[in-house]
């Protein structure tokens, strides 16, 4: 009943507003997420190995966030988050679905839903209620039979189901019930390009004068490291030009060990293949003239994956610590560009905090439709600080209570301005770093500063209560929730 109400009261908004506004076009939307990618895997935001010419002129045109961060560590939650506007915490997905578990460990770990629920009114439920066609490509992971995305307001679901990952790998045949096998040996990313390609061109040809919100969530460049095939010796080659690696290539974080160096060929052609594919999507916008209002969105669902228990992570995020799965900088922080439609915009960087469950109402402000603050209670338009002025929002926290196969126990992080604290819960630990002066959270002030220490957990404290956050306890006591 909460999604027909609310579906009824945007369609009458809608008709009334098209109304007012007479021929003006509404701006399709693209939103391109790539998989684990990490914030050092563009050549926009930093690496010297991987290259991204087509990302980089993007960026370079466009709004790059430095300091964009993903809503969870791992992929599920902020693709929750994505379609929902609220914490993962909020939404009850805190870990990947269905998860690693505690087995053998020292806590009981929450448990999460399996699927994202119906009753959440999702960003493409709010584009589709406003006349738009929605299209969704690759990876969903959030659900299967009956919470795909065709269930959740795409039109459309080529690929997605209830798989993290690509279950016949990137080269077809695929293994996919959603994506039909193409010729032997066609990349995957190629082919949700294509799909998409197909689905922008269609939609015009309907001549139903639709706009589009299209939606390609790439399964690059998550494991399995299937290198694009047209490029791995071009990165082989370069490989042989690089510098030894310093620290024999890892350092030791905690139980586990990661990457120093950017320096796999097979991991660089995926990224490669991926900037490529971006291109495609972007000529075939200028070519169809339907790039000028076109929005575009470019991120990740999560830092890259550059930390695990043995020596063989694929990508390094120096100088970031850690990776996917861990609660510093390198697990969270992540890549997010966005060009606006029209050219009433300048090309700029912002360095003010944002976080993945804030592009909902972002692309609803920027479409010019109705807004549903009752949905996305986490997220906020962040448009101000795209137009240079600054947001009201000083915190954001993390909640990941679940252990991961990077050697990630469970805790939880807060940032208040240049100020983050990490805790870990089966250590009875906590870390204070100053952000802004030490990027790379290798100088621990907790100790010598103890009142920020605690105000700071206080802060934290607060936050899980108010969203419901489940917190890990000894496996002899109950499982007790931020509210309690």
């Amino acid at each position: 009943m909460k999604k027909v109400f609310i579906s009824l009261f945007i369609l009458s908004f809608t008709l009334i507003s098209s109304c007012k506004k007479g021929k003006d076009a509404k701006p399709n939307v693209l939103f391109i997420l790539v998989d684990d990618l990490g914030w050092k895997d563009l050549g926009c935001y930093g690496s010297t190995f991987y290259e991204t010419p087509n990302l980089d002129k993007l960026a370079s045109t466009a709004v790059k966030f430095t300091d964009a961060y993903a809503a969870s560590t791992v992929c599920s939650p902020t693709r929750a988050s994505l379609m929902t506007g609220k914490h993962p915490a909020r939404v009850g997905i805190t870990d990947w679905i269905p998860g690693r578990g505690d087995k053998g460990q020292k806590l009981k770990t929450p448990s999460l839903l399996n699927a994202l629920p119906l009753e959440e009114y999702t960003i493409a439920e709010a584009f589709k209620d406003n006349g738009y066609s929605t299209f969704f490509a690759g990876k969903w992971h959030l659900g299967g039979k009956g919470f795909l995305p065709d269930d959740q307001g795409f039109d459309i679901n080529i690929g997605g189901n209830h798989t993290g990952q690509p279950k016949g790998g990137y080269y077809s045949p695929y293994k996919n019930p959603q994506l039909p096998d193409g010729p032997k040996g066609e990349y995957l990313t190629d082919r949700l390009t294509s799909e998409t390609i197909k689905f922008i061109e269609n939609n015009l040809k309907s001549g139903k004068g639709k706009p589009f919100f299209a939606y390609l969530a790439c399964y690059a460049v998550h494991t399995p490291i299937q290198g694009c095939n047209r490029y791995i010796e071009k990165f082989k080659e370069k490989v042989k030009t690089l510098p030894a690696a310093p620290d024999s290539g890892y350092v030791k974080e905690r139980k586990a060990f990661t990457k120093t160096q950017q320096n796999n060929p097979k991991y660089a052609s995926m990224i490669y293949a991926m900037d490529e594919n971006v291109g495609r999507l972007i000529e075939e916008l200028k070519k169809l003239k339907l790039y000028d209002n076109t929005i575009i969105v470019f991120t990740s669902d999560n830092g890259g994956l550059s930390t695990l228990l043995w020596k063989g992570a694929p990508t390094s995020l120096y100088p970031l610590r850690a990776g996917k799965g861990w609660c510093y900088e390198g697990g969270i922080r992540i890549p997010l560009i966005i060009k606006p439609a029209g050219d009433n915009y300048k090309a700029k960087v912002v360095d003010q905090p944002v976080v993945s469950m804030d592009l909902y109402p972002t692309l609803v402000d920027m479409a010019g439709i109705k807004p549903v603050p009752d949905q996305y209670v986490d997220g906020i338009d962040i448009t101000p600080a795209m137009n240079g002025k600054k947001l009201k929002r000083n915190t954001l926290f993390w909640h990941y209570p679940h252990y991961h196969g990077s050697g990630w126990t469970p805790g939880a992080s807060v940032r208040s301005g240049d100020w983050k604290l990490i805790e870990f819960y089966e250590y009875d630990e906590s870390e204070l770093y100053n952000i802004k002066n030490d990027i790379g959270e290798k100088n621990d002030l907790s100790s010598t500063m103890p009142d920020k220490t605690d105000s700071l957990k206080t802060l934290l404290k607060e936050m899980q209560k108010e969203t419901g956050a489940k917190l890990p306890v000894p496996k002899k006591e109950q499982t007790v929730t931020g509210k309690d």
